[in-house]
Parts: structure tokens; sequence; C-alpha cells
């Protein structure tokens, strides 16, 4: 049976309590190990004055006012590619409940989760025309996504018309959509970014992509996509720097504490990082961003990561849900970000970076659905009813090799 508004809507209050509950539980944590740090120090002055019968010494210690560090994590998901497949896994009710089950953990324990949507809503037919269900976004929506990318290769595949549905859709499923607008006022209105504020980390989030699989924006549509290059249509070649200042100078001037950008570039099916993203990683660098989240090439890729300056790029996450027909595009990451927040300077900064490696589970006669690989192949040598085959098993085996490897750069 598919997800109905009143079980949406449970589950949306449910996702919001569990997550003030690890706040709380943090605060009061934290609020414990100042008071019991102040009681010691007062104890231990006292011992000393006691023992010298002189005033305590003037030494340097912690101020016990200091608030405590503020530690939140994002889940980043790569493509959910709308295909004949992929909508067929909710059945004759579209009800994909099933499809994320597995992997709803990670991305609703998250503080927040976001994935790159590559498909529309714009109606029956479903699938053959990269056209999903309502109900498709309601799940991600259930399965504890927060912000969708839609600046990516099927951006307007249905035109303007299709994007704006697409918005109206995602939107009413409690999901906030980045990086494509309905139309040009509504893109000047929000400036070509989104601000989200998570337990007083105020994170900015950026989406572009590289192009729109060779369309380009209808006349008197420019800036509803943010755009890589000024070739975006052709070439791929002219990095349209003065297009993604002008955002992340808009976003410099409200001051995040964290800038992300979720890039829809590279090439397909290939793990080739090209001069011009390499151009376009320092260019989003200067500019101040931490967070580079890639996609499109339907493979992981390898990740940066400098410890110094906590910026971290993952040029691809590879396909979060898809057909995974094509060897390589079965298996991917949902990546982790620890983003802290010092309570004692203010500053902000990706602190560390863990990676969950999933599995699109395609078997016959059974519905795809994605799963944590770990915890599949534990099932699976313990006998557990549902258990993946065989062959799934070895591959998902092979798979946790390759990923470690291509996230390495090999």
């Amino acid at each position: 049976m598919a997800i109905d508004p009143e079980e949406l809507h449970r589950r949306r209050e449910l996702r919001q309590q569990q997550r003030q509950k690890k706040k709380q539980k943090r605060i009061v944590r934290f609020v414990v190990i100042a008071v019991a740090a102040v009681l010691v120090l007062a104890l231990a002055v006292a011992l000393i004055s006691s023992r010298t019968g002189a005033e305590a010494p003037t030494q340097t210690t912690a101020d016990p006012t200091a608030l405590p560090d503020t530690v939140i994590r994002l889940a980043a998901a790569g493509d959910l590619n709308v295909t004949e497949k992929v909508v067929a896994a909710g059945g004759n009710t579209y009800d994909y409940t099933n499809a994320f089950m597995d992997v709803l953990p990670v991305l609703s324990e998250a503080d927040i989760s976001v994935l790159n949507f590559e498909g529309n809503f714009y109606g029956a037919p479903y699938g053959a025309d990269r056209s999903a269900p309502a109900e498709l976004a309601q799940a991600l929506d259930a399965a504890g996504v927060d912000i969708v990318q839609l600046a990516n290769s099927y951006s307007i595949y249905k035109g303007m018309d299709g994007l704006a549905k697409t918005i109206h859709t995602l939107k009413g499923a409690g999901l906030e959509p980045l990086g494509a607008y309905a139309s040009a006022a509504e893109a000047r209105a929000e400036k070509g970014y989104l601000m989200k504020e998570v337990q007083g980390i105020k994170i900015a989030f950026v989406a572009f992509t590289k192009g729109m699989d060779g369309m380009a924006l209808p006349e008197g549509n420019a800036g509803c996509v943010n755009l890589l290059y000024t070739d975006y249509s052709t070439d791929y070649q002219a990095v349209d720097t003065e297009g993604i200042t002008k955002i992340l100078d808009a976003v410099n001037k409200e001051k995040p504490d964290i800038t992300v950008a979720m890039l829809h570039w590279g090439s397909e099916y290939n793990n080739n990082i090209s001069e011009s993203q390499q151009e376009i990683c320092a260019l989003l660098q200067e500019k101040g961003v931490d967070a580079i989240l890639g996609t499109h090439s339907h493979y992981v890729q390898k990740i940066d990561y400098n410890p110094q300056n906590g910026t971290i790029v993952a040029y691809s996450l590879g396909d979060f849900f898809s057909d995974a027909q094509k060897a390589g595009s079965e298996y991917s990451i949902i990546l982790e970000l620890e983003i802290t927040k010092s309570g004692t300077t203010g500053q902000t900064q990706i602190t560390n970076y863990t990676y969950t490696p999933i599995f699109t589970v395609a078997e016959a006669e059974q519905p795809l659905r994605v799963v944590r690989i770990a915890p599949a192949m534990k099932a699976y040598d313990d006998s557990f009813l549902g258990k993946v085959t065989p062959e799934t098993y070895e591959a998902m085996a092979y798979a946790l090799t390759r990923i470690e490897a291509r996230i390495a750069g090999k």
C-alpha cells in the first residue's frame, strides 16, 4: 500500500523528534561534563589552599562558561535515476518503502541528508519518459532525505513546465529542491542557493550542472538552472566563472559557517578528472566552498580530504538508485560528513568523513532495492530470511574492494 498523507506526516514528525532528542542528549551530556569539570576544579583549589595555607595559584584553566562544541552529520547520496525499472520498484501502488528501507538509518539519522534526482515529476506515463510518480518523492522524504539537487542532465527534459511541476511535487512532499527554478523571477528571488541552519550551524547549499543533456534553456529563462559552463549545450569547456562567482559572492554575504556545493559534472562511465573540473574546484574553494559533492559519472570516484583546512572533494558518489545494469554502477556510497563548530572560537569546519557502501540489488523477479553492503553480506552469512543470492553476495564482496580503490583514486 502506498504511503498516505497521514502516515507521511507521522514519519516526518518522528524524524524531527528523533533529531531533537539527539540534540537534547548532546546538550545534557555537555552540561554534565561542564558542571563536573567546575566541581573538580573547585575541589582541587580547595585542597591546594588547605595544604599550603596560601592563596590558590593563578593558573590558566579552561573557561567553565565556554559553550560546548556542536557536532552535526551531513549524509550525501549520489544519483537517483528515474527509469522504468526504478519506477517499477514501487509496484502497482508505487510504494517505495521496501526500496529504501535498508538505507533509511543512514539517511534519517543524519542531521541533514541530500541526493541528486535525475528525472521529473511530470505525470503518467511513468518511467520511460523519466517521469516518476509523486509517491517516489514522498518515499524519499520518509526515508530521511531533506534536499534534492535538480541541476543535472534532466532539469528541463520536459521543458520549463516539467521543471515547474517537479519543483511543486518535491516541495509538496516536504523536500527542498536545489539548483533549478521554475522561472527567471524565482531564480532571481532565491539567488541560486539555499540556506539551512542545523543546531546553530549555518550551512549554504549550492548546486550546478555541466549541462542538460545537450538542451538549452528557452529564451527568457536565463538563470533557471545553475550552470558550470557557458557552452553548456555543446562542448563543456568554457567554465562560467562569472556566473559561479556571482552566486558564491551572494552566499558569502550571508556569512555561512559551511558551504556545500553539489556538482553534476565530469563524464559518464569513466574515472577521469578533467582539467576543467580541477579549474572549477580551485574556483569554488577560492570562493569559500568547504565540501564539493559530485555526481554524473555513475561510478564512485576519488575523495580528497584536507584535514588542515577542513575541505573535501568527492568527485563522484556514484548511483544511489538506478537500473544497475552497467558494471560499476550497481555499487556506490553514502558519504557522511562530520561538521564541528567550536564552542570556544565559533570556527566551523569539516572535521572528519566516513562512508557507507551501498548496492542496488537487481535479482530475477524481484523489485529493485538499495541496501547497505555490510549488513546484507552478514545476513547472507547468517542465513537470514530474505538474504541475497550467492551471485549478488559475490558481487557485493567485489564491490567493497572496488569502492575502497576508487575512493583512493586507483
